[in-house]
């Protein structure tokens, strides 16, 4: 359930008419229902309330320092891939020991950042980092809490760009060479060694590749126990799907009975890293039909939102929903949704069946809540957009839109042009 729907053929963000929230703000802009990123969360933590666990919300979805709060307002962790993450994630109020830092390649001030912050582990992905955080440990006259990801090589089944447990990509160890993993790190004096991680993908849809996922992990940790290895936790990574269009991922309920049947009694806390199945149909992305165009070959609806503000469809080929905003009894066309960047790309739809939109209608791009704004950017020199979180009839701007001042911040002339 979410809370975008419509009021007498206007859409509605819980209490608030979209319409209304765009003539305050302008456009385009991000838009997320408070209620709905509470009633996910909660769904999926309470799923799992049979057994110790921790859900680290995967900030990578989606950063902003209010959706974080929420989160971690609700008991949660949160699971971060840099070190700008972590920093929002402590701005966000996180308990240290509910974050857990991922990914492959953590530089070393990150790695310092983090052990100094005392978060919860490291999931290391190679040997050589390894030997970075003990090294960095050691200088700090500190343990390092780390577990290894373990690359399992099963298909996930899912978007190659955004598949990460196969051999061939580039995320965490050979389930086959951790054990020898295991081994060394258990020899480097500044290691606590206290979990195994593994994390095959995103979006995904089906729950069979996760579960034998886990048991070739749960077959991995019952080795390595008879080696002494003290294994508290069990990451599973996050990648739970949402629909876009068609797809019918597992509810969490049904995703979380067939871990739990798979987990119960194993003594380890388990871990889950969810981002998108949490904020994804959360928000949308809310913009302005500038023009219409129609030429021998085709029709085009140019909007001021483009493959900068959301870049899912040019970078992946996805596909998003799209809602007018106020309903018309208008005809249906078929037609281009493009925005006003300096690229062939830059679409929002291609080839959509769509109400004929005019110059001046407002549209919303829906289930952007997830890999949106957080992988926007300044192309073309355009200001990102702003952040509104809507809780039954109050709205929070928890982003303002940028200035073309904030695009130049940090940059600056050399005297020697200057003088010229």
């Amino acid at each position: 359930m979410h809370y975008f729907e419509y009021k007498n053929g206007e859409l509605y963000c819980e209490g608030l008419s979209v319409r209304e929230i765009a003539q305050k703000v302008g456009t385009p802009f991000y838009l997320y229902s408070f209620n709905t990123l509470k009633r996910h969360f909660s769904v999926f933590d309470e799923a799992f309330k049979g057994i110790p666990h921790l859900v680290c919300y995967s900030a990578k979805a989606n950063s902003n320092l209010a959706l974080i709060r929420i989160f971690v307002n609700l008991g949660g962790g949160v699971d971060v891939v840099s070190g700008g993450e972590l920093y929002r994630a402590l701005k966000a109020g996180a308990n240290p020991k509910k974050i857990v830092f991922s990914g492959v390649g953590k530089r070393e001030d990150e790695i310092e950042y983090a052990l100094t912050a005392g978060i919860l582990m490291f999931n290391v992905e190679s040997l050589e980092e390894l030997f970075t955080i003990n090294e960095i440990a050691g200088r700090l006259k500190k343990k390092a809490p780390i577990s290894i990801r373990v690359n399992p090589d099963i298909d996930p089944k899912t978007h190659p760009y955004i598949s990460t447990g196969l051999k061939k990509n580039k995320f965490g160890i050979d389930i086959l060479q951790a054990p020898k993993a295991y081994q060394l790190a258990q020899q480097l004096p500044n290691l606590e060694i206290i979990g195994v991680d593994c994390h095959i993908g995103s979006q995904l849809v089906k729950v069979e590749p996760i579960i034998e996922a886990l048991k070739k992990l749960k077959k991995l940790v019952e080795n390595l126990r008879k080696e002494s290895f003290k294994i508290q936790y069990l990451d599973l990574g996050g990648g739970l799907g949402i629909t876009y269009e068609d797809e019918e991922p597992p509810h969490p309920v049904e995703y979380a009975s067939n871990i739990l049947d798979e987990i119960r009694g194993f003594d380890c806390t388990l871990i889950l890293e969810p981002g998108r199945v949490i904020v994804g149909n959360a928000g949308i992305l809310v913009t302005k039909v500038l023009y219409t165009k129609e030429t021998t070959e085709k029709r085009f609806i140019i909007v001021d939102a483009g493959m900068n503000d959301l870049v899912r469809p040019s970078y992946y080929g996805s596909y998003h929903q799209i809602w007018p905003v106020q309903r018309r009894d208008n005809e249906e066309i078929v037609a281009d949704v493009v925005g006003p960047i300096c690229e062939s790309s830059d679409f929002l739809a291609k080839e959509r069946r769509i109400p004929k939109f005019q110059s001046g209608e407002l549209m919303a791009i829906m289930s952007a809540g997830a890999y949106g704004f957080s992988m926007s950017s300044n192309y073309n020199s355009r200001p990102r957009v702003a952040e509104i979180l809507v809780k039954g009839d109050e709205m929070y701007i928890i982003r303002k839109r940028e200035s073309y001042e904030d695009l130049i911040r940090g940059e600056s002339l050399p005297d020697f042009l200057i003088n010229e």
